[in-house]
């Protein structure tokens, strides 16, 4: 059921984003059950995305687990990078996210003033993000008030999720013997309590998947042997949350400072008055570390103060601050599967976020790369453990995600390098340093990555090759539905495609019609209906449960280019309004038009062929697995061949 979808089974008062509880749901025990299907130990943001996709699963039983005594009161990681951001729309949250963030709309860079090098001033300026990139911006929000909204988006969950706080991983041991037995829970954790009262209680949780998002210090990945490997580039910065008196003009703006005494990148907070600033520090020697240099909040505000000259920078309050090391460490492998035992064994344990990847804080990915991998494993493990896909499908997660965080390091090294370069001395041109001009170039290069659009996922079992590309060149394979406005059919209402795509565990089939009449029983987009509903090589018939609703695991929408007006409603395929859940009630929510008075379309937007049309697969986290001809039926069937379970009898047909 779509999120603002309800009714459904019957009239519901109250707050529509809280799902109905799981049949049978009782109270929230005290302590873990002795067997679960999904432990997540961790909750950071990896942990409370992935447990938050898992609490729309009634039927999974899912713990998370968290040394600490409590949730997150002040956290380090702030940016939100637009791809993050539709996320959090699939999550249900993304309006909290928005109405309460700082926006990042531009971005200025500063120098040392030609005329006397003392001083600075303002070199350029960039629209943060590129136009079209996302309907959604760059934001800033504490991580402490992202975890409140995962949290509660948990509570509203089907399963009423909540985490065990106070419990210590001690031990995690996988009994290799049984990993292959779909009903086994081989994995068994031994947590200890460490809340007053319960000190020194052991508790043990076996488990048929763990998922570790337990940090850079992961007990997780030490317990399958994986390490993080990297270096330290000796670098040393500081970076402080403070309320502020000062006349430099763009304190409101994300900015980039290059000047004689150092280098600063200004983040501008929510709230209106707090700011956070990334102060470059000196060189550490090799074998030296940010703790034993001592360093004081006052000295951070000294280097600040010399570094704004020759602007007033007061300091009036210091909200939270810290001093780290520029590094970045990657795990070779995100599972706990040998790469020589892959084709033989499924993966029982898995890592996200800090605990197999780090890097430094420049570019602000780290919250966001890391709540993307729990976006990436949840709907596998939800499709394994339901029994629509086979095991196979769970070593994506790491092909994919550790192809990606290889790419961030790279990425990270050079960017964190380019901000701590001092600036070129035009004066002194053999002195080295870099040229102002160029950093705003390469900022203009990176935005794409930063703002988390970089991702592109090669073919695999579950992404296609780009045979079909041509039909649909703006939804290139392999990387992020990329959305469009259009008009919803039965209502005329002005929507994203994309928001239509929850995080759910559904697959979605799109259906751009081509130029023949969409009314017609014999259209392309007539006849792949008829081909979904009735033929038994449907992979809607084929891999749902005829109990189930007709789009429980593939659900299927059209978009015709059509104003709304024109199209009559006794023509539209049954498909495309289906009846659904314990009354049979119509679905009016499958079928859009194109007329925008005026505006380049959505099949003009992503380059579809309007005379051919084309379907559009999506997985359920929103990436584009393929694209098909509207009568590419048996390459469609193909495809979902590769991965999914046929279910123990088809579905009937749809009800006319």
């Amino acid at each position: 059921m779509d999120r603002m979808q309800f009714h459904l089974n019957g009239f519901r008062t109250g707050d529509p984003a809280i799902s109905e509880p799981a049949e049978g749901q009782q109270a929230r025990a005290e302590r873990p059950g002795s067997e679960v299907d999904v432990l997540i130990v961790g909750c950071g943001p990896a942990g409370l995305t992935l447990a938050t996709q898992m609490a729309a699963f009634p039927d999974i039983t899912t713990a998370i687990v968290e040394q600490k005594a409590g949730p997150l009161q002040l956290g380090q990681a702030d940016g939100i990078a637009c791809r993050s951001v539709e996320m959090y729309e699939a999550l249900g949250f993304s309006e909290q996210i928005l109405k309460e963030a700082y926006w990042v709309n531009e971005t200025t860079f500063w120098k040392p003033d030609d005329a006397n090098r003392e001083h600075i001033v303002r070199s350029g300026r960039i629209q943060d993000v590129e136009d079209g990139l996302s309907e959604f911006p760059h934001v800033i929000l504490n991580q402490a008030r992202v975890h409140d909204f995962l949290l509660e988006a948990m509570r509203r969950g089907s399963s009423r999720l909540e985490p065990y706080y106070s419990r210590r991983l001690l031990d995690l041991t996988v009994d290799v013997s049984i990993a292959e037995d779909s009903d086994a829970h081989p994995v068994t954790a031994k947590l200890e309590r460490i809340d007053p009262g319960h000190e020194g209680e052991i508790e043990t949780v076996r488990a048929r998947y763990v998922v570790g998002t337990d940090g850079a210090r992961s007990t997780v990945r030490g317990s399958i042997g994986r390490s993080l490997s990297g270096d330290s580039a000796n670098q040393a910065w500081g970076v402080m949350d403070v309320l502020v008196v000062t006349d430099f003009p763009d304190i409101r703006f994300k900015s980039a400072i290059y000047s004689n005494e150092g280098n600063v990148l200004i983040i501008p907070r929510e709230g209106g008055y707090l700011v956070r600033l990334y102060i470059e520090l000196d060189k550490l020697k090799e074998s030296e570390r940010v703790s034993e240099r001592n360093i004081t909040i006052e000295r951070l505000i000294a280097a600040a103060q010399r570094i704004f000259r020759p602007y007033a920078f007061d300091v009036k309050e210091v909200a939270w601050w810290s001093v780290y090391e520029i590094g970045q460490r990657l795990c070779d492998k995100f599972d706990d599967v040998p790469e020589a035992e892959v084709g033989r064994r499924r993966p029982r344990v898995f890592i996200a976020g800090d605990a197999c990847h780090t890097h430094s804080p420049k570019a602000g990915q780290g919250m966001n790369v890391s709540i993307a991998d729990a976006f990436n494993l949840g709907w596998k493990l939800a499709a394994v453990l339901r029994g629509t896909s086979s095991p196979g499908l769970l070593h994506s997660y790491s092909d994919e995600r550790q192809t990606i965080a290889k790419e961030l390091i790279e990425f990270d090294r050079a960017f964190a390098k380019l901000i701590s370069t001092p600036p070129k001395d035009p004066a002194n041109p053999d002195a080295g340093g870099i040229d102002p001009a160029e950093f705003q170039q390469a900022f203009v290069q990176a935005g794409r990555f930063t703002a988390g659009m970089a991702v592109h996922y090669g073919p695999s079992l579950i992404t296609a090759e780009p045979t079909h590309q041509h039909l649909a060149r703006g939804f290139e394979l392999g990387t992020r539905f990329h959305s469009a406005p259009v008009i919803r059919y039965w209502d005329a209402k002005r929507v994203h495609l994309g928001h239509t795509i929850k995080a759910d565990g559904r697959w979605r089939l799109l259906a751009f019609a081509g130029a023949d009449d969409p009314g017609s029983s014999r259209s392309r987009l007539g006849r792949l209906c008829e081909f979904l509903a009735e033929s038994p090589d449907s992979p809607i018939r084929k891999y749902t449960s005829p109990d189930t609703d007709i789009d429980a695991v593939i659900d299927v929408r059209a978009i015709v280019q059509r104003d709304h007006r024109e199209l009559a409603a006794e023509l539209i395929p049954p498909l495309l309004v289906p009846q659904k859940g314990r009354y049979g009630l119509r679905d009016y929510e499958k079928l859009f038009c194109t007329e925008l008075n005026g505006e380049a379309d959505i099949f003009e937007q992503r380059g579809i062929d309007r005379a051919d049309g084309c379907i559009v697969v999506v997985r359920p986290d929103q990436f584009v697995a393929n694209i098909l001809p509207l009568d590419g039926t048996s390459e469609l069937a193909a495809f979902f061949d590769r991965f999914m379970i046929v279910s123990s009898s088809s579905v009937m047909s749809v009800p006319a």
